[in-house]
């Protein structure tokens, strides 16, 4: 995996590579993805994202996650604003741009190349730990009869299992997945990797699961609660072609 020529822009290769489906991870050489008090999720930055995805043109139809560190995963009915109380969202409409904000937690991206249908989940290490990426295989099986081995799955950059120190009270939610022992008590905690293995088990083959490889905390370019406490945030956007 590797960034786009554009430095605005992070993407997976693999992912870049289906050409049904647009996706991108913004850099602050963006701006700062976070929502306006206004409620309007069309903010500057987030218009500049679906420009340079190519999504431009789809702007009114811009659906983000209200991200509350949970496992909701619903299908988008009505396209454009928030949709309050979820932390996944899945579409079968081609041009939708679902949108989802992060600052260390890991945007999860799955897409089913043969029914056409696509998900994009929120997964803080709340809702990895309540597991989120199973939750949205389930959901779009149901949906859309999406099987888990048809699925390419990205994980988009997030804090890395190096840079992220968790107590005790988090690390005994992982049961030793994706975990490592830090200094002293605490518990250094790769999410991305617990994510990855519960794709794994819900059934995506290993092959078809890509990780960005750039850590949140150690990229500069990328905003970082850990680094910074400063509220600033990028944001993942995927849509059907």
């Amino acid at each position: 995996m590797t960034a786009s020529e554009d430095h605005r822009l992070l993407r997976i290769d693999a992912l870049d590579a289906e050409p049904g489906l647009a996706h991108g991870f913004s850099t602050l050489a963006l701006g700062s993805m976070e929502r306006r008090d206004d409620g309007d999720v069309r903010t500057p930055a987030r218009l500049g994202l679906l420009d340079v995805v190519g999504l431009g043109d789809r702007a009114s139809e811009l659906t983000t996650v209200g991200a509350i560190h949970g496992t909701r995963v619903v299908e988008v009915e009505e396209p454009g604003g928030v949709v309050v109380g979820v932390d996944g969202l899945m579409t079968d409409q081609p041009g939708v741009p679902l949108l989802a904000t992060f600052a260390d937690c890991c945007p999860v991206v799955l897409y089913d190349p043969r029914h056409h249908a696509l998900a994009l989940c929120h997964a803080g290490w709340r809702g990895t730990a309540k597991g989120i990426a199973t939750r949205a295989v389930a959901a779009m099986r149901q949906r859309y009869h999406s099987r888990p081995g048809d699925l390419v799955c990205g994980i988009g950059p997030s804090v890395c299992g190096a840079c992220y120190e968790v107590g005790p009270e988090v690390a005994v939610l992982f049961d030793g997945a994706g975990s490592r022992p830090g200094p002293g008590d605490r518990t250094l905690l790769d999410v991305a990797e617990v994510n990855r293995l519960q794709l794994v088990a819900a059934g995506v083959e290993p092959e078809r699961i890509h990780c960005h490889p750039a850590c949140t905390r150690e990229t500069s370019a990328l905003a970082s609660h850990r680094r910074d406490h400063d509220g600033r945030r990028c944001a993942a956007v995927a849509a059907l072609r």
